[in-house]
């Protein structure tokens, strides 16, 4: 559009252009995850006196697998529930209905989730069929 732009570009034909734009680590794996952040919390936390440049991809793609698996199985949960936002309690249903999630989650309390709908067997009535409701009224005769 500027004769600047064009200019810039055209400048010394040999190599990049200068004003090229930068393109982050996230965008060049194709995650969502922040590459960039990742790497810095891994320096900082002295988890390792280095860091290789791979790692930080590999956790960031990691990290957004599972947030979104948590985030498709909470968000059939809110649709079961006839509800458009997830809400705790629709994570803490998703989680404790996925085995993998629930062992890795285990000892993982979530605020407002509440638990899952559970009544013990022997808490239930009893169901009275028509031969042993005769023999359980004849020994209460005695």
């Amino acid at each position: 559009m500027s004769s600047k732009e064009g200019g810039a570009s055209t400048k010394g034909g040999r190599g990049k252009p200068k004003a090229s734009k930068s393109v982050s680590r996230s965008q060049k794996a194709g995650l969502q995850f922040p590459v960039g952040r990742i790497a810095r919390f891994l320096k900082a936390g002295k988890y390792a006196e280095r860091v290789g440049a791979g790692a930080p991809v590999y956790l960031a793609a990691v990290l957004e697998y599972l947030a979104a698996e948590v985030l498709e199985l909470a968000g059939n949960a809110a649709r079961d529930n006839k509800k458009n936002r997830i809400v705790p309690r629709h994570i803490q249903l998703a989680v404790r209905n996925d085995e993998e999630l629930s062992k890795l989650l285990g000892s993982v309390t979530i605020a407002n989730g509440g638990v899952l709908p559970n009544i013990h067997q022997t808490l239930l009535p009893k169901k009275m069929g028509k031969g042993k409701g005769d023999i359980g009224s004849a020994s209460q005769e005695f």
